[in-house]
């Protein structure tokens, strides 16, 4: 049970209590400890500190070398497993300020005093960004649908107060890139200059930087005059004192949690994902390097030995006569970097896969790239289309599996063969409109149905792609609202015998109690079942399509609305936007994983959101959530991860789940011009004192 807690109103009273905490503090020689650990009592003035973060923190190994444990309810902790180094060592929580540091080594029993925040608007700067983001107002549901800048200034687009919301967190691009609600998006720098309205500040500051023209285009899709008044209203009550509700502090298995973070990468770069191991064999690749790429910054791919500490950086090779597509010139100077052109890119490398030797695969702007860290060479693989997402199937050809368009590419016929064209195919995107079992002439996704022929799908954007281990078939997440997840049955000669299935999850559907919208990440279980982060709604969502009673193809199938009773939607914790009566969320969800393996330690088949808002990764246990929260720097806003099996016989220590900051904007990141990017690994010990 969370230990309550209190603002103490006054600096002079804090200053006294914090004295006499320190005379009262608890011997840490309850903590016992190894040479390379730190452990010992955190104590406030109200006693033991329980459910708070202890961070220590590095900078004598060849990177930047963080790490944060939780106390147990005791106030006790231990910092486990330290490289030799000397480390800043503080305290962190909900309802404190950061206490002062304290220089330590390994093997040092170390006690700390909290410090109580003064009042709860000291206590909110460390909440994290989706609690903030909370306090926007949406527009209310009597608004919708839209009727134009001319009418009540929303676009006639958003049909519902739930498609204002996709829009403005995923659909149109605004929390796919960064966090809102963080220190930098709350607030209005003075650095920006002097306006005459917040309006004023919103509109031009949208417009600043190296992605000011994508900003300011987004805005047209939450209607241009109504979205700047909206922002303008959050910053504005912001300023004006209003806060945020509590947080809660980390309880039960969240107090197991040991968080590692090494810089890698550039101040100006930003990894878009990390790949640590095969998804199909987690043991692939132990305690080797984890690879990332640079994406729109940059063609490069950043490598870090997690045991030496060193990080190195690769050139991602582009084609002969590629083209930077970064922007060449800044229309309005950014705040951080002025007229600087920050970003170059001609590979537009997007996400990493690792294969069952070890290889990284990597999208690309016109092709996939592979890269062998035995020979330290790339290959440009030509006919394997440059798209978004790439997944191995769990087939005899490890088939690698693309999003957008959705292709094959057999990589064990390219290797024998070397003819991209036997190994390479697209899926049609058939709907079995007339019933009959198999793939026929079909009609154009907006020609009247034929009974004697099936029907074209015509999709948003399929952003995600997994393949089913249980029966083959390859799921897709279309981003669109309510959006839908799409099954492929291949058969046994696509792309001739390929057929479409198309389930949205239940949206305004009187079969089910509650409406949920916007997919974006997909991932399945060993047992077959598709998950999906809901992002609009809030939901981490499972569909089973064995529970389907209704039919999967005929007429009554084409609605995408056919089959409610096969999802299971979990609302993800955190707070909704304010007046918001329907299932929302304020964190943001880029995409979900499921750690099939157990490389967590928590169980098989646990199915993981990001929260790329809240400075998290969440964990469904059981149906229980567990947040794994990363309290610093604050602005960790992930967009992938996977999870590695180092020893299997090596207990807590042997495995761990990879994922890396992943926004646009790394000076958003605590610490703002100069902060690095950083990948994390998550461990979950068995008690919070286990070494």
């Amino acid at each position: 049970m969370i230990k309550k807690y209190k603002f103490v109103v006054g600096a002079v009273l804090g200053a006294v209590l914090l004295m006499i905490a320190a005379g009262c503090s608890q011997n840490s020689g309850n903590v016992p400890i190894d040479s390379d650990d730190i452990g010992g009592v955190v104590t406030s003035s109200s006693g033991p500190e329980a459910g708070v973060w202890v961070i220590a923190e590095t900078m004598d190994l060849p990177t930047k070398y963080a790490k944060i444990v939780v106390t147990d309810d005791m106030g006790r902790y231990l910092l486990p497993d330290l490289p030799d180094a000397t480390y800043s060592i503080w305290v962190r929580g909900y309802g404190l300020i950061d206490s002062p540091k304290t220089q330590s080594e390994p093997g040092t029993n170390l006690d700390l005093t909290a410090a109580l925040a003064p009042d709860a608007a000291a206590a909110a700067q460390y909440y994290p960004a989706n609690y903030w983001f909370a306090l926007l107002q949406p527009p209310p549901k009597e608004d919708f649908p839209g009727t134009g800048e001319d009418g009540n200034g929303l676009p006639t687009s958003a049909q519902t107060q739930m498609h204002w919301i996709g829009d403005m967190k995923m659909t149109f691009s605004c929390t796919q890139c960064h966090q809102l609600g963080n220190k930098f998006t709350r607030e209005i720098p003075l650095e920006l200059g002097t306006f005459g309205s917040s309006v004023e500040a919103w509109e031009y500051r949208l417009k600043t930087g190296i992605s000011g023209g994508g900003m300011f285009g987004t805005l047209g899709k939450l209607g241009r005059r109504r979205g700047l008044e909206i922002f303008a209203d959050w910053t504005d009550r912001i300023a004006a004192g209003e806060l945020p509700e509590v947080p809660p502090r980390p309880q039960g298995p969240e107090r197991n949690v040991v968080v590692t973070l090494w810089d890698w990468a550039d101040e100006k770069l930003f990894v878009h994902d990390e790949i640590s191991t095969d998804k199909r064999n987690p043991t692939i690749n132990a305690n080797g390097p984890i690879y990332g790429v640079t994406e729109l910054s940059g063609d490069w791919l950043t490598v870090l030995d997690p045991l030496s500490h060193e990080v190195t950086k690769v050139a991602i090779p582009a084609s002969p006569g590629a083209k930077n597509s970064a922007p060449s010139a800044i229309n309005v100077p950014s705040v951080y970097w002025g007229d600087e052109v920050i970003w170059e890119r001609k590979v537009v490398a997007h996400n990493p896969m690792m294969d069952s030797q070890g290889r990284v695969w990597m999208t690309g702007r016109d092709a996939c790239r592979v890269y062998d860290p035995q020979s330290e060479e790339f290959t440009i693989v030509q006919g394997c289309v440059g798209t978004h997402h790439l997944q191995f199937a769990e087939d005899e050809d490890e088939t690698l599996l693309s999003n957008a368009p959705p292709t094959w590419f057999k990589t064990k016929v390219w290797e024998e063969t070397g003819d991209a064209s036997q190994a390479a195919g697209r899926f049609p995107l058939i709907l079995d409109a007339n019933g009959n079992g198999q793939q026929d002439p079909a009609v154009g996704p907006t020609d009247p149905l034929d009974p004697a022929k099936d029907k074209e799908l015509r999709t948003g954007f399929l952003y995600a792609v997994i393949s089913n281990p249980i029966d083959g078939s390859i799921w897709y997440a279309e981003m669109a609202n309510p959006g839908a997840v799409v099954r492929i049955d291949p058969g046994d000669n696509p792309p001739e015998t390929a057929l479409t299935e198309y389930f949205q999850p239940p949206f305004n559907n009187p079969k089910s109690e509650v409406s949920a919208y916007l997919p974006h990440g997909i991932d399945v279980d060993r047992n077959g079942v598709i998950w999906t982060s809901l992002t609009g709604s809030g939901h981490l969502g499972s569909f089973d399509r064995r529970k389907c009673t209704g039919p999967l193809n005929g007429p009554e199938s084409l609605s995408g609305q056919h089959c409610p009773e096969g999802w299971t939607l979990h609302q993800a914790p955190g707070p909704a936007f304010k007046g918001v009566t329907d299932p929302s969320s304020a964190d943001s969800f880029y995409y979900n994983w499921v750690d099939q393996f157990g490389t967590l330690g928590v169980g098989e088949n646990v199915p993981f959101l990001n929260g790329s808002g809240s400075d998290s990764l969440l964990a469904l246990v059981d149906g229980e959530w567990i947040t794994m929260r990363v309290p610093y720097p604050m602005g960790f806003h992930s967009r992938g991860m996977d999870g590695r099996i180092d020893d299997p016989d090596g207990g807590w220590k042997g495995r761990g789940v990879w994922s890396t900051y992943a926004a646009q904007t790394t000076w958003h990141i605590e610490g703002g011009k100069g902060t690095k990017p950083k990948v994390v690994n998550f461990q979950m010990r068995p008690d919070p004192l286990a070494k």
